[in-house]
């Protein structure tokens, strides 16, 4: 029967502690000529105890971003199947499943019923199952344990800098691109419109400087003021771009914030800020 290296986690957004245990799963996999199997869930855990849970990453990007790391298989479970099972039947199912050369996990992994199954729990029973677990310490940046949770604070907050520091690439918004009111290139700087995805944890209101696959761009995210907008509206404008991205699933890089948003007197005002910040981006 062929043995794996299981990863367990959910692994939003895959911060650099994320990537720290995902690295060294393959590695290890590598070596032993095995395959890696990322378990993780379709939805947050924290969304069967709470009413709701933001995100950092949608699970297609956040699944991309693993891909990336090396892992070759990702199984995706339902918390809410798994909730009660006590943590020796979980870990009994994993054994059979997959026969585990190797388990790896983040410090502060826990799983099964009341979360009994710990990284102790794990370390206990190896010898019992025959493989090796590995436990993951906690990543560090500036000083502060990197985690989900923190890096939804640093979005919300407005500090890329932090949330670019801990993440494993630019912090990205993906959406697929929609029809707009077409303002923007009524005043001569056409956009993308977007939806900003749901769930997801979002940054304020205002206009940042951004990486497209067709170059950089200037993000706005907001509720458009000066043409008393009523919706939030995610719109990227790309200097020399030209093209029809109708339909595509835009990535967009967020490197930094310019400006908060602003209503202007007029639509004259606004298309000369405008040309400000396309300015400034094209310098960054």
């Amino acid at each position: 029967m062929e043995r794996f290296c299981l990863i367990l986690g959910f692994f939003d957004g895959v911060h650099k502690g994320h990537e720290a245990v995902i690295k060294s799963a393959v590695e290890y996999a590598k070596k032993n000529d095995s395959k890696t199997v990322l378990i993780t869930f379709k939805t947050s855990p924290s969304e069967y105890f709470a009413k709701g849970s933001e995100y950092i990453y949608t699970r297609e990007l956040s699944y991309e971003l693993m891909y990336k790391l090396g892992v070759d298989i990702i199984k995706e479970r339902n918390f809410a199947d798994l909730a009660s099972i006590s943590a020796g039947d979980y870990l009994k199912e994993l054994v059979e499943t997959y026969s585990p050369r190797a388990i790896f996990t983040g410090f502060n992994h826990t799983f099964g019923y009341n979360r009994e199954g710990s990284p102790e729990y794990l370390e206990k029973e190896q010898a019992a199952y025959g493989y090796k677990y590995f436990c993951i310490p906690a990543y560090q940046a500036d000083n502060e344990i990197v985690s989900s949770t923190l890096i939804k604070e640093y979005i919300k907050g407005g500090n890329l800098a932090k949330v670019n520091s801990m993440l494993t690439d630019l912090y990205t918004i993906n959406s697929e691109v929609i029809h707009g009111e077409e303002l923007g290139r009524k005043l001569g700087f056409p956009t993308a419109n977007m939806i900003y995805p749901a769930n997801c944890a979002k940054l304020p209101y205002g206009v940042y400087i951004s990486e497209t696959p067709y170059g950089k761009g200037i993000l706005n995210w907001g509720i458009k003021p000066t043409v008393n907008g009523r919706f939030e509206t995610l719109e990227v404008h790309i200097p020399g771009f030209s093209g029809n991205l109708y339909g595509e699933n835009l990535r967009i890089k967020v490197v930094k914030k310019i400006r908060d948003e602003k209503k202007f007197n007029s639509l004259d005002e606004l298309k000369f800020q405008i040309a400000k910040d396309t300015e400034e981006c094209l310098r960054s």
